[in-house]
């Protein structure tokens, strides 16, 4: 079977970050945010990873540098979503196996979740699997239409959505498992017929529907792995998912973490078995502890950075 392979959208800008920086550039927990995402493409059998620059492309291009399975398309114009992934046609043509579709701002987005959208479209042989979730905090969220029978129909976004159906509370959560060549074929369809005059993902299923594919859409994610991060307020709240995993994991493999509330400890960090954290220390960095060591109370240990050099970030 074909390897599956990862189209991870990053183009946008920081305007509700209120920052200079490429918002995917913004480090959560020692790490860029996009890494996290590029992790569960890999952990759902991507093998090649397209990364859609666009604002500040340069600086993207740098910090990811060092990921030998990233290349870069690029979208010089901001278009809409359909847009940036038709700039990726020129490493997509000839594949025949499926692309995932994700976004670079849902840092906790998990490899199994993707997977399990991978698997449901070989076994319904989809042109299309819309990843969703359910939540009463859709504002701003793309609403899944179904029919009277459950049947998916389409996708509709808030700015064009009616009354009743932003009273919908199954969301697209921007992740796709499309068939390559049928999403190529529907992406040259699309038209900005919308009130932004925007390309859209979303009418690929729709096009491809019409054309007689299968095509569903599955709730096989959650919504804080769908937690886009466009404010300093989400990437708190991204911080903290992704930090109580870490954490969790610590702990599972043999570390005491007597606070978890009052402690810190960034992505790569290696601490031995029967180690004890003591409250306020704070880890920053990829940082080795041995096993039976004591660290803290009120210790501040910082160790080599996981991603490239602060300067090659900045605005």
């Amino acid at each position: 079977m074909t390897a599956p392979v990862a189209v991870i959208l990053a183009a946008g800008k920081s305007t509700r970050m209120k920052s200079e920086v490429p918002k995917v550039l913004h480090p959560v927990c020692g790490r860029l945010m996009i890494e996290y995402v590029l992790d569960a493409a890999r952990a759902a059998g991507a093998e090649r990873l397209i990364v859609v620059v666009g604002h500040k492309a340069d600086l993207v291009r740098s910090a990811l540098s060092h990921h030998p399975d990233v290349v870069f398309a690029e979208q010089t114009e901001q278009k809409g979503t359909g847009h940036a992934v038709l700039m990726c046609e020129s490493y997509l043509t000839g594949h025949q196996g499926s692309v995932l579709i994700l976004a670079g701002d849902t840092p906790l987005l998990q490899g199994s979740s993707l997977k399990a959208l991978l698997n449901s479209q070989a076994e319904m042989k989809a042109a299309c699997v819309i990843g969703t979730a359910d939540t009463k905090n859709n504002d701003g969220l793309g609403r899944i239409v179904r029919d009277a029978s459950g049947t998916f129909q389409c996708i509709v976004e808030q700015k064009d959505a009616s009354p009743e159906q932003r009273r919908i509370t199954e969301i697209n959560t921007g992740c796709y498992a499309f068939s390559t060549p049928l999403l190529l074929k529907a992406l040259h369809q699309v038209k900005p017929n919308n009130s932004q005059a925007e390309y859209y993902l979303t009418d690929c299923p729709r096009i491809l529907m019409d054309e007689g594919h299968n095509v569903t859409a599955t709730c096989s994610l959650t919504i804080e792995e769908a937690l886009g991060v466009n404010t300093r307020v989400q990437l708190s709240e991204a911080r903290e998912g992704i930090h109580h995993r870490i954490l969790n994991d610590l702990m599972l493999s043999g570390v005491t973490i007597e606070d978890p509330s009052q402690t810190s400890i960034d992505f790569g960090a290696k601490i031995g078995r029967d180690t004890v954290i003591r409250p306020f220390t704070v880890i920053d960095g990829t940082v080795s502890i041995g096993d039976n060591c004591i660290v803290g109370p009120l210790v501040h240990l910082i160790g080599p950075c996981s991603y490239p050099a602060e300067s090659t970030i900045k605005a």
